[in-house]
């Protein structure tokens, strides 16, 4: 089974609309791959008279990979950065009301 470690980075921000603060940006970043080797069930595949054999991660849904060819993503650290009120500025302050 191949993993993918990933960094989740999520932008929030709270506006007019809606009050509570939510996501607006949300940043992934690839921290590490560990491969889980070589295809257990190659699958063949043709086109007209050309025959090739592919791993089933290339070809079958997830339910019918094998073992080695699953990619399973885990999210390795999950952060929120708050950016403030974003709405329209009061007039006479510049001040978000």
């Amino acid at each position: 089974m191949t993993f993918v470690h990933v960094d989740i980075h999520h932008l929030t921000h709270s506006c007019p609309a809606n009050a509570e603060p939510h996501p607006y940006d949300t940043r992934r970043s690839v921290v590490a791959v560990v491969d889980g080797g070589t295809c257990r069930r190659p699958v063949t595949i043709r086109s007209g008279t050309t025959a090739s054999t592919i791993a089933c991660g290339r070809h079958e849904p997830r339910e019918r990979q094998c073992p080695n060819c699953l990619i399973t993503v885990i999210e390795h650290v999950v952060t929120f950065t708050f950016t403030g009120h974003h709405g329209p500025q009061h007039p006479a302050t510049g001040n978000a009301a």
